[in-house]
């Protein structure tokens, strides 16, 4: 499986406006490449330090943060650029740059995918 495939977390919008990783986890086992985007998931946010700035990204207001807005996490201002490039990787989120800072929003329906993977739900 390329990166480029392991980084699709999301496919077209159904219903919900979210297609998730993978089948509900209730619904049938995941194939070996469902399992793989769906653990790139969570295993970025297995790091309490990256689920600490996912959250304060997708719960700031107007649902993005600037870096200034959310680097005090405890950790060194190098150690968040890195937490969020992770995040990134995985697909959870989107980077844009104005001017010197770069605002991070949560990906287009990364929350609700994980949520019906998790949930049995569709």
């Amino acid at each position: 499986m390329s990166k480029r495939e392991l980084l699709t977390v999301l496919d077209s919008p159904g219903e919900t406006g979210a297609v998730p990783c993978c089948p509900p986890l209730t619904e049938r086992p995941l194939t070996p490449a469902e399992a793989e985007r769906t653990a790139v998931m969570f295993k970025a946010l297995g790091d309490p330090v990256r689920l600490r700035l996912f959250s304060l990204v997708a719960s700031h207001k107007d649902g993005e943060a600037c870096v200034c807005d959310i680097s005090d996490v405890g950790v060194s201002q190098p150690t968040v650029s890195h937490h969020l490039k992770k995040l990134r990787e995985a697909g959870l989120l989107t980077a844009e740059r104005r001017g010197t800072w770069v605002y991070y929003r949560v990906a287009p329906s990364v929350l609700a995918a994980m949520g019906q993977a998790l949930s049995g739900q569709r």
